[in-house]
């Protein structure tokens, strides 16, 4: 047989060590960069989420600067109102009037700063104008079709930004009607220059624009990017703009994004189309008060970025760094371990086999008392879990109590006002000895008691904690339902399809009336935005249950909701309405009869809930 030599063992010994430290690398460079990518990535959503903070508070603070510039002209259409010679004009016009309220109108627009302010007649033509002596004059110009005229000649207030149709001049335009013996004699038109918001914006080296309600950008830090729509424009729309002339001639090109990546309500990251602007912007976008613009602001995140690699490449050093101190120290803990196993070892060896058996013994133990732990934590576990769903059940009860406690409240109400009118009638008539009337008013008086009697008795029922078995009767539990409904029935619209018989099911009866409260309450809440309500109450027998089914004529159910209708606490009602347990009790109190609770969604909408049980159980003799 031969025998290997030293340098073949060496050889054998030599490659795993080579190859397990070639791993080691490998793995240590894939934590280093992984570090740095999550210390990128950190970085970077803490970046976005500061430039998102501060671009908030630019927002806030140029969106009141811009809705300032608009408001601080909005008097001044209703202020020719109070110029007589304005009135007298438009009555009965003259060329000695036009030349005094042109002249007028030409001091008021220079004193206020607006571009120009002129007066329409009626049939919406200009009959006096602050820019009469210019050749570009607006005088006799018809502006008819111009929405602000159309909008103050019916009493409304004209709000309108577009491009002049005379020199193609940009402007906001503030249009007023202007009464005379409770009629609209003419309409006040003032035209005002917003590019001071674009100066403004680009001396503050800030990148925004403002979308009109079309989504065409009006204003804008880069002229570039001016009359560019904001979101695609069918055909129709492009005619329609260009027929109303609001931006003159202008081609309208949508703005081109190459990427558009949503993070938040009103706040995206997008990519520009534009070669020479930087690639990257965190938008953000606000509506204008009193109007339908909205103003988009526009923060790059190329220094962002750039910090965020720094941050990254720091944690990947630093994690390198850290990697070779616990290599080092590993290597040195190695070597005394070493030292330690070989001085341990003896003692171990002899130790081995008591502690085997010691071992066995105490297994032995433990899975004796384990199993016995078990045993008794699953009886006790069975025993909470039945007090928890009674818990449950009573809870839900109360909580459809509380629900109805403000109706119950307004029925009882009103037969106690009653009672006390009817009482203190009754006192008067016996006084003067008219018994039939009093009997009456007394005969009254017991049939409102009975009535008050009859609602309390159904809560104090309702509310009565009951077990899991017993009879019931489905008519007395949909007419307790409904009782228990009745004043919410009352003030709701409502047609009721009843189509079932007198059937006795194998459920306690204070819980059939529970499910068919929730399944009703339910049906009710669907169709509350509806003016035509349709209930219906089928049942059916069935081989060894009885089926029972309740269906509303609703707008049905969400299809990524119904898989989550029986779990706890989900609920599709708005605000606080609900608390997502009602389906979740009834399908348990379905089950505990050993029947249960489903779902279907017709064809024809709403919701339809089948309630399945068993019959009762003949007695065993």
């Amino acid at each position: 047989m031969q025998c290997l030599s030293a340098s073949s063992r060496t050889d054998l010994i030599v490659k795993p060590r080579l190859f397990r430290h070639l791993l080691l690398f490998l793995l240590l460079a894939l934590l280093v960069l992984g570090c740095g990518y999550i210390g990128y990535h950190l970085s970077a959503h803490a970046g976005i989420r500061a430039l998102a903070e501060n671009g908030e508070r630019q927002l806030e603070l140029n969106a009141r600067a811009v809705e300032s510039e608009i408001t601080k002209y909005t008097y001044l259409p209703s202020l020719l109102e109070l110029e007589g010679n304005v009135t007298r004009l438009l009555l009965a016009p003259t060329a000695y009037r036009r030349h005094h309220v042109n002249r007028y109108l030409q001091g008021l627009n220079e004193r206020s700063g607006s571009l120009a302010i002129y007066v329409l007649d009626p049939e919406g033509r200009v009959v006096a104008t602050s820019n009469w002596e210019a050749a570009d004059s607006y005088l006799g110009e018809d502006l008819s079709f111009r929405p602000y005229y159309q909008d103050a000649i019916v009493g409304r207030p004209g709000r309108f930004y577009g491009i002049g149709s005379t020199i193609g001049e940009p402007g906001y335009y503030l249009a007023h009607g202007l009464r005379h013996a409770d009629r609209i004699i003419g309409v006040a038109v003032v035209k005002v220059r917003l590019d001071s918001l674009e100066a403004r914006w680009q001396r503050a080296h800030l990148e925004a624009y403002i979308s009109d309600e079309n989504g065409i950008i009006i204003l804008a830090s880069d002229p570039r990017v001016r009359l560019k729509s904001v979101r695609p424009l069918d055909a129709e729309t492009r005619e329609r703009l260009a027929r109303s002339l609001q931006y003159h001639w202008a081609v309208l090109d949508e703005l081109q994004l190459l990427n558009r990546s949503p993070l938040s309500e009103g706040i995206e990251q997008v990519s520009f189309a534009t070669a020479d602007l930087p690639a990257d912007y965190l938008l953000q976008t606000r509506r204008l008060e009193d109007t339908p613009w909205h103003l988009t602001l526009l923060s790059p995140l190329a220094e962002q970025r750039s910090a965020a690699m720094s941050h990254g490449m720091l944690a990947g050093v630093a994690t390198a760094l850290l990697a070779f101190l616990l290599i080092a120290w590993n290597e040195r803990r190695k070597v005394i371990a070493t030292r330690l196993a070989a001085r341990e070892a003896l003692q171990a060896a002899n130790d081995e086999l008591e502690r085997k058996i010691a071992e066995r013994t105490a297994d032995l133990q433990a899975s004796n008392q384990r199993l016995q732990a078990e045993v008794r934590e699953r009886e006790q576990a069975e025993t909470t879990l039945r007090l928890a769903q009674d818990e449950l059940v009573q809870a839900g009860k109360l909580a459809v109590i509380g629900q109805m406690s403000t109706s119950i409240a307004h029925e009882l109400n009103q037969p106690l006002a009653a009672l006390r009118t009817l009482s203190g009638n009754a006192v008067r008539f016996l006084q003067r000895g008219a018994l039939d009337v009093a009997s009456s008013n007394l005969q009254t008086i017991n049939e409102l008691v009975d009535r008050m009697g009859k609602i309390t008795a159904s809560l104090r029922a309702f509310a009565r904690r009951t077990g899991d078995s017993g009879e019931a009767s489905l008519i007395q539990a949909v007419d307790a339902a409904l009782l228990l409904l009745h004043p919410r029935l009352q003030r709701t619209s409502l047609t009721i399809h009843r189509e079932f018989s007198e059937t006795r099911l194998g459920i306690e009866q204070i819980r059939l009336e529970q499910i068919l409260v929730n399944l009703i309450s339910n049906a009710l809440d669907a169709m509350r935005d509806q003016e035509d309500r349709q209930l219906w109450l089928n049942g059916a027998p069935e081989t060894d249950s009885y089926r029972m089914e309740v269906r509303d004529n609703g707008p049905g159910i969400a299809p990524d909701a119904r898989s989550h209708l029986f779990e706890p606490f989900f609920t599709t009602k708005p605000g606080e309405q609900g608390l997502g347990l009602g389906l979740t009790l009834s399908a348990s109190l379905a089950a505990a009869a050993g029947g249960s609770l489903g779902v279907r969604h017709p064809e024809e909408g709403g919701t339809a809930f089948i309630l399945t049980l068993p019959y009762p159980r003949e007695p065993q003799s």
